[in-house]
């Protein structure tokens, strides 16, 4: 029996503005075009701090749901992160989703003195903040005592969302998503990033292919609760056109991709608003992927496919 499809919906990862009015209209006509999230990342650079611009953006709208895509667990305790994750959950009547990630921008920790050790101590550190969250969202006292973290307390105060606010892990190798598989509410299917950036060496873990394995890491790890995980998608190209293998051409060799790759790998959409809406639901069928985010420039042009999939 094939496994239940999750029906569609449409993130905006913006995390900044020119100004208070700037971002509250952004918030405001992504709600309105029937974008279901409005996500914020968390780095150290040009960009806004993500709890309060989260909250801003709560405030400013009535449905539209929050959430950060994602924390960098190496900058937040765990402790705090759960108290702001609560109180961003009560404040905003429950439409608040927690992403949590490991951290993977160098520049980031260069900048901050804040040592970035390797990928797999970075991931069990991220592990232990997982369950030190869970538990002080939850009502009982937290006791926990592990490698990177001891602690013993109450959280306050209680999220609305119970029993605790969706929580969102995602990534592009194996560990991540082996922890994503056992923790996550929803699970980001991302390139490799160990690299630092998104590029060229990215295009080996974008493929179809690559994507195909990603979902058998997580399968394995999730097991029987496999079906209820919402599959999510970060979209690096978004592009409206009449000519897609043109550019499929011209803009896959960026990520290393060959024009065919391009034509499949789940972090790109291009083609006609026809084309595109054709591709979500062939993906959905293939990798169950029913959550698709989109960067800010793609407010506008991805708004007929939003109307004609959001919720189906």
């Amino acid at each position: 029996m094939p496994a239940p499809l999750h029906p569609f919906r449409f993130g905006l990862q913006a995390s900044s503005a020119g100004s208070r009015a700037e971002w509250v209209a952004l918030a405001r006509r992504a709600e309105d075009l029937g974008y279901a999230t409005l996500t914020c990342a968390d780095h150290l650079d040009d960009q806004f701090a993500t709890t309060p611009a989260l909250m801003a953006a709560a405030d400013a709208t009535t449905t539209l749901r929050i959430g950060a895509l994602v924390y960098a667990n190496d900058y937040h305790h765990p402790v705090l992160l759960a108290k702001e994750a609560a109180t961003l959950d009560l404040l905003s009547e429950g439409r608040f989703e927690l992403g949590l990630g490991a951290g993977w921008m160098p520049g980031d920790y260069a900048g901050a003195g804040i040592p970035f050790d390797p990928p797999a101590t970075r991931i069990a550190r991220l592990g232990e903040a997982v369950t030190v969250v869970k538990g002080l969202l939850a009502d009982e006292p937290c006791r926990f005592d592990g490698e990177f973290y001891s602690v013993d307390m109450i959280g306050t105060p209680r999220p609305v969302q119970r029993p605790h606010p969706p929580i969102l892990m995602g990534g592009g190798g194996r560990k991540m998503l082996t922890l994503a598989g056992r923790e996550a509410d929803i699970i980001g299917l991302n390139v490799d990033m160990r690299s630092g950036s998104i590029g060229v060496s990215s295009g080996p873990s974008a493929t179809a292919e690559a994507t195909d394995e990603k979902l058998q890491w997580i399968r394995d790890a999730a097991g029987d609760r496999f079906d209820q995980i919402e599959l999510q998608v970060r979209i690096h190209l978004a592009l409206v056109t009449d000519d897609l293998p043109g550019a499929a051409e011209l803009l896959s060799p960026a990520f290393g991709l060959t024009p065919e790759q391009g034509l499949t790998t789940p972090h790109a959409l291009a083609g006609s608003v026809e084309q595109i809406v054709e591709t979500c639901q062939e993906r959905r069928e293939r990798f169950g992927i029913s959550y698709i985010g989109l960067s800010a420039d793609a407010l506008e042009p991805f708004a007929p496919v939003v109307a004609a999939l959001a919720g189906t």
